[in-house]
Formats: C-alpha cells, structure tokens, sequence
C-alpha cells in the first residue's frame, strides 16, 4: 500500500527565503490592473514562503498602484523584490512629480489622500525618487522614460 503523506501549509513549515529574488509587473493605465497584482503579489509571496506579509503587502501595494494610475496618464510597473529578510514594494509610474507628503493626521472621512500616510503607518519604511530620461522605466528597464518610482518596505519578522 503506497505511503499517504498528509499535506501541510507553507506558511508553517517555509523559512523565508535567503536568497534575493526580484518581479516586475508592468501594468495597463487601468483600474482593474490593481486587483491584477494585488492577486499576483499573494501569488507571489505564498511561492516564497512568505504569505504572513501578504496582507499588509496587498495594502500598500494597492495604494501605491492607485495612486499611479489615478494620478498619471500612462502605464505603471509594480516591482518586489526581496533581500536580507526585506520586502521593497515599488511603482514607477511615468510622471516625474513627486508625491504629495502624507498628513500626519488624516480625518477618518476624509475621501482622498489618505493612500501614503496609509503606506507609512504599516510599511517599516518608505520614499521615492525620480527617474532619469527616455528607457529609464523602473529599474532601468523599458516601461516607458523618466517618472518617479514610490517605494516602501516591510522586514519580515
């Protein structure tokens, strides 16, 4: 009779990952693009034993994809990557102008600007930085020229 192994969950039995891995997604000027790597960041977490930082990395990686796509006109790109026990949640987004700094009070109804001070509070760090000219794209690669790339980072405990 052939031995039956019961399965186990990942999450329980998975050491995050020593070695660096990197993913790029690059995105349509689209809303329906945020749930896309929304669904693609757990996918890729779970992957590398990671899926206790899912939760707060779909947050702000929604935010950031958000504000992208509601404040530029063109495409965007939603960057992981992962090194020395730290998630860095980027976006680049073709527009050079800097994000607005977050409030450091924001009103419970307040409808907008809320996204980066959202970032800050459960990220363990954040910031941007402009990008150079044509072909830049994030990273240096493709996606268009120039822009900004917003980023945050979560350290895994």
């Amino acid at each position: 009779m052939p031995e039956t192994r019961r399965a186990t969950s990942c999450a329980a039995n998975c050491a995050p990952p020593e070695e660096p891995w990197e993913y790029t997604l690059y995105v349509p000027h689209d809303l329906r693009a945020v749930t896309i790597g929304r669904r693609t960041l757990r996918l890729i977490l779970a992957a590398h034993g990671l899926p206790h930082l899912a939760e707060v990395a779909e947050l702000v990686a929604t935010e950031l994809v958000s504000n992208a796509l509601r404040h530029t006109k063109g495409p965007a790109a939603l960057r992981l990557r992962w090194a020395g026990r730290v998630l860095r949640i980027g976006v680049w987004d073709g527009d050079p102008t800097p994000p607005e700094p977050p409030p450091d009070v924001v009103s419970a109804y307040a409808e907008e600007g809320r996204g980066l001070a959202i970032v800050r509070t459960c990220s363990d760090g954040w910031g941007w930085y402009a990008l150079p000219g044509a072909g830049a794209g994030p990273g240096g690669g493709g996606g268009g020229g120039g822009g900004k790339y917003v980023w945050c980072e979560l350290t895994a405990a």
